[in-house]
């Protein structure tokens, strides 16, 4: 039962990308576009290089972090909607702590300007997760609105006060032992993507082997059994928002420290929303939102390569974004689709 439920559980996300892939490019053809020529220019451009693999890691980085974020507080049943402005929060929080020359190995300040990020993302999450023990707020509301309170007050702060000399709404830039190294010369990859990745694996074992872990758990199955059971539900509740807006700030502080070497205004491309698309596509497991992190890092790095070589608009990708997480939320659509396939081929 554990296999066949495994199973299932693999091939519904799947068929769901499937089906966006498939309903994208029916879309396409309606609009006049070949869609052919798009998924063959996304892919080539995604994958046919060294430079094209490397920027579709560099794109994916950020999503599985802010999917992890999103997992975390959904294996509580709290839907973290406010994990692109705990984003935010960290990479501007990460960015000025990468100013300051502490004079310390760069291991150390490295470790500072991470730290800095997930406490300040944490402390965004654990705000909000105390409106709503507190207070019982809907935490979908506030996650909401403190995004655009959290995202208009750092550009506000790098467009005043802390604004670097030029144009552009930015921070000062963060000092050489505040960034990650490159794994590969020319390009924009770092030791984020590996950072990610391990954060991914202690995630998987923290909810499977961890007591705190089995408690978000149970108070996601049930929060009155859980509470019956003598799991204090109020605190599950806050360190899970802590920990998602840790992972989310964090996210935010690699950001600065491998790609933009500084805080600007805006910089993310909708991360913390593209997140969630790549928690549904992994069906909130943490080792799969590597894999469906890399995807849509692939979507997105060849959506590029459309804007120079042809015509078609790069929105298709975000279509094809929206429609896995419209897929995967109805799994039961999906299963009789699969059914109707099954009973054709047992016909045959």
């Amino acid at each position: 039962m554990i296999k066949k439920n495994n199973l299932k559980n693999l091939i519904v996300p799947i068929f769901a990308l499937f089906l966006a892939l498939l309903v994208s490019a029916l879309i396409m053809l309606l609009s006049g576009y070949n869609p052919i020529t798009a998924y063959a220019v996304i892919f080539k451009g995604a994958l046919g290089s060294k430079t094209g693999i490397c920027n579709s890691l560099v794109q994916a980085t950020p999503l599985i972090f802010t999917g992890l974020a999103f997992m975390v507080a959904k294996k509580a049943t709290l839907i973290n909607l406010g994990v692109e402005g705990q984003l935010y929060v960290g990479a501007l929080v990460g960015a000025l702590v990468g100013t300051v020359d502490f004079h310390v190995p760069f291991i150390i300040h490295i470790l500072l300007v991470m730290i800095s990020g997930m406490i300040a993302g944490g402390l965004a999450g654990l705000f909000i997760g105390w409106l709503k023990v507190r207070f019982g707020s809907n935490e979908v509301i506030t996650t909401m609105m403190t995004n655009f309170i959290i995202i208009n007050f750092t550009s506000y702060l790098v467009t005043y006060p802390l604004k670097a000399e030029g144009p552009t709404a930015q921070s000062e830039r963060m000092l050489p032992t505040a960034l990650l190294p490159k794994l590969f010369a020319k390009t924009q990859l770092t030791w984020g993507i590996i950072i990610v990745v391990v954060i991914a694996i202690l995630i998987k074992i923290f909810i499977d082997k961890t007591k705190m872990g089995y408690e978000i758990k149970a108070v996601g199955h049930n929060k009155r059994a859980a509470q019956t059971a003598g799991i204090k539900v109020g605190h599950v509740i806050l360190f899970s928002m802590f920990l998602s807006g840790a992972i989310a700030g964090l996210g935010g502080a690699v950001q600065v420290m491998s790609v933009n070497r500084r805080f600007i205004a805006g910089f993310s491309a909708d991360y913390g929303f593209g997140g969630i698309s790549v928690a549904a596509l992994a069906n909130d497991s943490a080792l799969g939102i590597i894999i469906s992190g890399f995807i849509f890092g692939l979507l997105r790095n060849g959506a590029k390569y459309l804007n120079m070589t042809s015509r078609i608009p790069t929105e298709f990708v975000s279509v094809v974004q929206a429609l896995v997480v419209l897929f995967v939320a109805a799994p039961l659509m999906i299963e009789k689709i699969l059914n109707i396939f099954k009973k054709k081929k047992e016909i045959k």
